[in-house]
C-alpha cells in the first residue's frame, strides 16, 4: 500500500510563505500525476496544483502565480511553494498521487492557517 505523508503546514501571517511536502513510499515516478488538493471547512475539497510524470503543471485559478508545485524524484517527494499567502488559503492540505489504471491515493493531510 502507498503512503503519502504530508509535512510543512502551520500558522503563518497574510502575505507569507510555506512549503509544504508530500514524500512517498514508491518511486514517485510510477504516478502519472500527483497533486496537491485542500478542504476549508464547510467547503468542498478542491485541486490546488498538480504535476504530471513528464513534469506539466496545471493550477486553479485562485493560486496561480502565488504557489508553485514541484518534484524531486530522487527524494520521491513533491512540494507546494505557497508565497503571498492569504487568509482565504486556509484549509487542510492532501497530497494525491494517480497511477493506472485507476489507483488513486491520498495522504493525511496538513493544516495551513493563514492570519494575523
Amino acid at each position: 500500500q502507498v503512503q503519502l505523508v504530508e509535512s510543512g503546514g502551520g500558522l503563518v501571517q497574510p502575505g507569507g510563505s510555506l512549503r509544504l511536502s508530500c514524500a512517498a513510499s514508491d518511486r514517485i515516478a510510477s504516478f502519472n500525476a500527483m497533486a496537491w488538493h485542500r478542504q476549508a471547512p464547510g467547503e468542498e475539497r478542491e485541486l490546488v496544483a498538480s504535476i504530471t510524470v513528464i513534469g506539466s503543471t496545471n493550477y486553479a485559478d485562485s493560486v496561480k502565480g502565488r504557489f508553485t508545485i514541484f518534484r524531486d524524484n530522487a527524494k520521491n517527494t513533491i512540494y507546494l511553494q505557497m508565497n503571498n499567502l492569504k487568509p482565504e488559503d486556509t484549509a487542510v492540505y492532501y497530497c494525491h498521487a494517480a497511477r493506472a489504471p485507476s489507483y488513486a491515493y491520498w495522504g493525511q493531510g496538513t493544516q495551513v492557517t493563514v492570519s494575523s
